[in-house]
């Protein structure tokens, strides 16, 4: 049963029905063409034969049927011919004489309105009338009009295919050619259906292989779950179904690991967060404590340095707040820019002088390379200040002192691009890869860490991604660090 279930055998049930109803609409058709066909030559090779038989002018004398030269007639007819009937009737069709034996003959009368039209020769062949011999069936046949002193006094009606002629036909049905033909006919019907079969198991053959991959991956199986891809330019239906479900199997098993590695982030941020925050919480609650328990112990400048560092530790709490707010707000779904043409030269001086005196206090050197009228450039211009301020804010805190920080602008084919380096200690390469991560920062290559929240180069980087560029890292350990991107030109 499970076979006939599947598509292969309702395709197989559904061909032998058809091969079952196209085999007998073509013997029942075969049998009605033969019966028809034998009706119209039988009615073609006899159609004068009563009128023929008509032109005698004994068959009636003075309005009276000659009844013994009748007989003599239709015995002579029957011996020549026993499959023909001859009947004699009036002009309205009622019978006066026949050949067949007392007894056989169930009509008085038969319907002359197809004589008439036989007679006028008009009508394609065959032309059916009434069977004197029962009731509702009806024979081919030839007539004539029968003349007695030059008026029409009757028809002569003969049947051409009575009732030995009935019987031929059966004896014919029953012969053994026909039911060899009908073997034969079976033999192929059954050649055919097997054949078929064949053809079915073939074709749903990948259909087969596909339904398998699917429930396999339905239950959890990861990977390619469509081993045959689309065959370029010759795949079918079936073919591109199973390249639309690789796709799909792959985006889905794309997007578990998109998810995977989501909730893996989630956890490591919670974790991270969770650690930040403790620690200046921690910190903040102690000096608290004290500066509470030791109120009148202290003197007014250990009091003054304890609330110093309890206002530090609160600063770093409110930066480390403000700044994942501030992700979480550049990484939602809905985000929008406010594009407008940015003069980069003029946000680029703003951004140092806004930093030349804590780069100064460090004894940095700050150093602007910007062309006479660079380009305009496109974006949201309050975020491309945050990220410069990123940038440059992290490039002063890892610059030891006497060192260099420098910014550049320069139009290259696709935009303008912006260069901020330093020449700091640099980036072991096996740290390049998570520079951009969530509160990564570098240690090995600092004697001193600087002090941070460790998510202003994820800020960065997420903002040059909004504006369809992205954030690039370069560094020689000993000799310095270069952060660039790209924003397109401004349209005209």
């Amino acid at each position: 049963m499970g076979w006939l279930n599947s598509l292969a055998g309702r395709l197989a049930l559904t061909l032998l029905g058809l091969l079952a109803l196209a085999g007998a609409g073509f013997v029942a058709l075969n049998l009605a063409a033969t019966h028809l066909y034998l009706h119209e030559v039988s009615q073609k090779l006899n159609r004068d034969l009563a009128a023929h038989i008509a032109q005698s002018d004994w068959l009636m004398r003075e309005g009276e049927v000659n009844q013994a030269a009748l007989k003599e007639l239709f015995d002579t007819l029957m011996t020549v011919n026993p499959s023909i009937e001859v009947y004699l009737t009036d002009t309205r069709g009622r019978l006066l004489a026949y050949s067949a034996p007392a007894g056989k003959v169930v009509r008085e009368r038969i319907d002359l309105e197809p004589v008439r039209t036989f007679l006028e020769g008009d009508s394609m062949l065959p032309v059916y009338g009434d069977d004197p011999r029962a009731r509702g069936r009806q024979k081919v046949f030839s007539a004539a009009p029968v003349i007695d002193g030059g008026e029409r006094t009757g028809y002569l009606y003969v049947v051409l295919g009575g009732e030995l002629f009935d019987s031929a036909v059966q004896r014919v049905e029953g012969s053994h050619i026909l039911r060899l033909s009908v073997g034969v006919a079976l033999g192929i019907l059954v050649v055919t259906f097997l054949v078929g079969l064949w053809a079915f198991s073939r074709l749903t053959r990948r259909l087969r292989r596909l339904s398998v991959a699917m429930e396999g991956f339905q239950a959890g199986g990861e990977g390619d779950p469509v081993p045959a891809p689309v065959r370029s330019g010759r795949g079918d239906e079936i073919d591109r179904l199973a390249g639309s479900f690789g796709a799909l199997g792959a985006r889905i098993n794309d997007q578990i690991r998109q998810l995977e590695r989501a909730d893996a982030n989630r956890r490591e941020l919670v974790a991270n967060v969770s650690h930040d925050l403790r620690t200046p919480l921690a910190s903040l609650q102690g000096y608290l404590e004290t500066l509470k328990l030791k109120e009148g112990e202290l003197s007014a400048e250990a009091r003054r340095e304890y609330l110093d560092t309890a206002l530090a530790h609160g600063q770093r709490l409110v930066r480390l707040v403000s700044e994942l707010f501030e992700l979480a707000t550049l990484e939602a779904e809905d985000k929008r820019l406010q594009r407008e043409p940015i003069a980069l030269g003029e946000l680029a001086q703003d951004v140092v002088q806004k930093f030349r005196l804590q780069a100064e206090g460090k004894g940095l050197i700050f150093e602007m390379r910007v062309p006479a009228a660079p380009p305009l450039a496109e974006g949201d211009i309050a975020l491309i200040e945050r990220a410069l301020d990123n940038l440059i804010d992290n490039a002063i805190k890892y610059t030891p002192e006497g060192g260099r920080v420098g910014l550049s602008l320069e139009g290259v084919a696709d935009g303008v691009a912006v260069r901020v380096s330093d020449t700091g200690p640099g980036i072991p390469e096996d740290e390049l890869p998570h520079v951009f991560d969530r509160f990564f920062r570098g240690g090995r290559s600092y004697p001193e860490r600087p002090e941070g929240t460790g998510l202003g180069l994820a800020i960065a980087r997420r903002i040059l991604v909004l504006h369809g560029s992205d954030l690039e890292v370069s560094s020689q350990p000993g000799q310095g660090t270069t952060f660039a991107f790209v924003l397109p030109v401004a349209p005209a």
